[in-house]
């Protein structure tokens, strides 16, 4: 990606007659869009914009060399829907496309999403902060080559923080913070019935700090007919469904063959299962994770039978609480009895683990039993914070590599 070719601007005290230049800005977002060329910088200056739309009227593209880049400089915010969707930004017939460093607050007017994306490929959503949207804070639909980095969603009033939704390959969701969604705080869903083949695949979720998610019902991570995806290095605590949930409702099959390693996740007292695979979600890998709860009776790992096939559990710090069935609890030996993994995971409480679970640091002490106690990956090579692993003989098992 070069310098822009073009740099455009847009300030409160502009003028949608003018010529977009620095001395003479336009007013509104959606004047900006109008024209856009690849390679176009769109500067927006601080100050409270309605949205805009994207793509609505016919195709709007920049180029993999070129995208078409929106650009919000501190202070700029949108807090009033577009004029044609009930969203904050809505991308729609538009790739190549970058949506950097807004401020998406909701007036009561944004009640679909605080941006989003459908049809598009190759589209960037970053450093962007969303709070409070009627229904997502992100959404995409029938998009490939994603990458969701760097926002905060926050109290999303009806359903999800980020939503990847219908059809979807090479998604990459990293380093966001992802809280208080009344719904999960990650939903990946392939959902069949809006066609397309009922499938998110290849996704990347990395490096996410994700709480306080689901209190309307929901997990911290939710994969529905998500398959040879990635879930790496994130932080999940206090989500009021499961941690992560890898199964088949509206997807065209189960969640298959995914990795899941090097997460934390410390459930919530009235949470479910930290890790919840069910409905034919056969083929996951599941090492180097931390699987605590703080529920009476609910823990680590809930597994369908339907699912064990070519499944695969080792090197976690877990609880004594693991089922087959959804119903009986078996403790850590007879879990290894019945399925014959995590035969070298490991029990411990968080006050063991972490520098402090109360106030949610969840870096590991220089005695936690989670250090050097789990097992290289070549494909994860870096901790949450970008720490290259290991740094002792071996990775330690959770999100943070011990220094």
């Amino acid at each position: 990606m070069g310098a822009p070719l073009r740099t455009f601007y847009v300030a409160t005290t502009g003028d949608d007659t003018a010529n977009g230049s620095s001395a003479t800005p336009w007013k509104t977002l959606q004047r900006a869009s109008r024209d856009v060329l690849p390679g176009d910088l769109i500067l927006v200056r601080p100050g409270r914009y309605v949205g805009f739309v994207l793509g609505w009227d016919g195709p709007q593209n920049g180029t993999a060399a070129n995208p078409i880049t929106f650009q919000g400089e501190p202070g700029a915010i949108i807090d009033t829907r577009n004029l044609r969707t009930a969203d904050g930004i809505n991308l729609e017939g538009a790739s190549y496309i970058v949506i950097d460093g807004f401020t998406i607050s909701n007036n009561g007017t944004i009640t679909r999403a605080g941006v989003r994306s459908v049809t598009n490929q190759h589209v960037v959503i970053r450093n962007n902060q969303i709070d409070q949207a009627g229904r997502w804070g992100i959404l995409t639909g029938f998009s490939d080559d994603v990458t969701i980095e760097n926002n905060v969603t926050s109290r999303s009033q009806i359903e999800h923080g980020i939503y990847l939704s219908n059809s979807c390959v090479n998604a990459i969701v990293r380093n966001n913070q992802v809280w208080g969604n009344a719904g999960n705080g990650i939903h990946m869903n392939g959902d069949l019935s809006q066609g397309g083949n009922g499938l998110i695949l290849n996704a990347l979720v990395e490096k996410n700090v994700i709480y306080d998610n689901g209190r309307q019902g929901g997990s911290g991570i939710n994969g529905d007919g998500v398959q040879n995806s990635k879930i790496l290095n994130n932080v999940l605590y206090n989500n009021h469904a499961s941690g992560i949930s890898l199964y088949r409702i509206d997807g065209a099959d189960g969640a298959k063959n995914n990795l899941v390693a090097h997460n934390t996740i410390i459930m919530a007292a009235d949470g479910r299962w930290a890790l919840n695979i069910q409905n034919g979600s056969t083929g996951n890998t599941v090492v180097d994770n931390i699987l605590y709860n703080n529920h009476t009776f609910r823990g680590s790992i809930d597994i369908s039978t339907d699912s064990l096939a070519n499944f695969t559990s080792n090197f976690n710090v877990v609880m004594e609480r693991f089922t087959t069935d959804g119903g009986t609890v078996l403790n850590l030996a007879q879990w290894k009895q019945s399925t014959g993994q995590d035969l070298n995971s490991v029990v411990a409480l968080p006050a063991a683990l972490f520098v402090s679970a109360t106030s949610t640091d969840y870096h590991l002490t220089a005695t936690s039993p989670a250090r050097d106690a789990g097992i290289v990956l070549a494909n994860v090579p870096t901790d949450r914070e970008g720490i290259v692993r290991p740094v002792g003989p071996t990775s330690d098992i959770g999100a943070y590599e011990f220094r």
